[in-house]
């Protein structure tokens, strides 16, 4: 049995498990720093929901301050807090006595984080929705917050309102999660499903999301997987118990997606996702990694994750006591990352009135990160080949050679060329990618139009 050091899950100051409440009545003082969309929204949930919050909570929340870049621009919801500090000095709000919650929604990494970590270090609990930050820091931040004995929560991280957090920290705390896989990003998964459900381009569909405001001025980290990726280091920390970082996660867009590609998974009983899969994975020695990666994915169209459109997300979970769960919402927006961002605030609040911490982050197990040419997976291949007898022969004889098996083959007359499509079993991924390569180098192959994994 491995041995887990009570300091390493509860920090320097807790080590008693001594972590007094303020008592019941008594107010909590809450410091917001970011005042864009969420931020905004966060403060008008307040004030809405203030009587019913207090009853959740067993005292008051009392909004101290809000710390923004622009202090000439108006805002409305500042209306409904009179007297209300507005300042431009984030890290002065953060060290003030009377505050025991800092809500961060301000985005990015570096500013962030000294702040972040500044709250920490001054005692006070921290609620945060920057998954850019938990993605690359959750080791040094965590550490902060179990050295100080205060809670650090950040639901609204992945998935906005839809609880996966939560359901990793509490709720299968004591299962072993196997696998978890998901759309995870509301911008992609609407220009996916505008193109099979419309036939139109990937430029097309990127044009609409940007002028229904789905995706941003600048989609580079919606459409190349960035925002994914962040998102699935965090669950594959969670459900895995060991840290897993931004950098650690293999990560690929949708840029080169074609109608081309949707209509051949279409034909194939299948619909492309971007997913993000994080997997436990145990070699023939019983060595256990764990995986975390972004592409595209050709997703069965009978699985669930298959029929989630639009802007929605759905995190698909396996876990070896409670077999498969899955969780399916509003992934983005203002509104429901609020909500997230105020449930993690009343679990916070009520903490610091009746006493005690939530659940810490625990990465026990220190599991090492597989390299991405070591992942099992599977390809869809999509080539253009000259039409003449014993081409099919000779690229079969070419995976047959790497080892690698065939699941199913279709052939298509494509005027002088042929369009083949190679779907594979399950092989390592760099295997996979070296047969491609090869195919490259074959006279009998024109091109290869698309290499799409797939799930399942």
């Amino acid at each position: 049995m491995t041995a887990v050091s009570t300091e390493s899950l509860q920090g320097a100051e807790g080590r008693n498990g001594n972590y007094p409440g303020k008592g019941i009545g008594a107010p909590v003082g809450v410091a917001v720093l970011g005042m864009g969309t969420v931020g905004t929204e966060v403060l008008r949930l307040i004030h809405e929901f203030s009587s019913s919050l207090e009853n959740r909570i067993g005292g008051p929340i009392e909004v101290r301050g809000v710390a923004v870049s622009d202090l000439t621009k108006k805002r409305d919801v500042l209306d409904n807090f009179p007297g209300i500090t507005l300042t431009d000095n984030a890290h002065e709000l953060v060290e003030r006595e009377d505050v025991d919650v800092v809500v961060e929604v301000i985005g990015g990494i570096d500013y962030p984080r000294e702040l972040v970590l500044s709250a920490l270090k001054h005692g006070k609990s921290v609620v945060t929705a920057n998954k850019a930050l938990i993605a690359a820091h959750a080791d040094e931040i965590s550490d902060a917050a179990n050295a100080a004995g205060v809670d650090l929560y950040y639901e609204a991280a992945v998935a906005a309102a839809i609880p996966v957090v939560g359901m990793l920290r509490r709720s299968l705390a004591g299962d072993q999660v196997q696998r978890i896989s998901g759309i995870v990003n509301g911008t992609t998964n609407f220009i996916l499903d505008a193109m099979a459900s419309t036939g139109a381009s990937y430029e097309e569909a990127l044009a609409e999301a940007t002028r229904l405001g789905y995706a941003e001025a600048d989609p580079t980290a919606d459409v190349e997987g960035h925002d994914a990726a962040s998102k699935a280091a965090i669950l594959a920390s969670m459900g895995f118990h060991t840290r897993v970082t931004y950098n650690d996660v293999h990560a690929e867009g949708i840029t080169n997606i074609t109608a081309d590609d949707i209509e051949a998974a279409r034909l194939a009983g299948y619909t492309i996702k971007l997913l993000a899969i994080c997997e436990r994975l145990v070699d023939d020695e019983g060595a256990t990694t764990v995986s975390a990666r972004v592409h595209p994915t050709l997703v069965p169209n009978e699985h669930p994750l298959a029929t989630v459109d639009k802007s929605y997300n759905a995190v698909f979970v396996e876990a070896e006591a409670a077999g498969r769960l899955m969780f399916y919402g509003n992934g983005a927006g203002g509104a429901p990352t609020a909500s997230a961002v105020l449930g993690d605030i009343v679990g916070a609040a009520r903490n610091k009135i009746h006493g005690g911490r939530a659940p810490a982050e625990n990465p026990y197990a220190h599991y090492p990160v597989a390299d991405f040419g070591d992942v099992p997976t599977r390809y869809h291949i999509d080539m253009a080949v000259v039409d003449r007898v014993g081409v099919l022969a000779e690229i079969s004889r070419r995976f047959a050679d790497q080892g690698i098996s065939i699941s199913a083959v279709r052939q298509e007359e494509h005027g002088d060329d042929s369009r083949l499509i190679v779907v594979t079993h399950a092989s390592l991924e760099r295997k996979l990618a070296a047969i491609v390569e090869e195919l490259k180098t074959l006279d009998d192959v024109r091109a290869i139009n698309s290499v799409i994994r797939l799930d399942g």
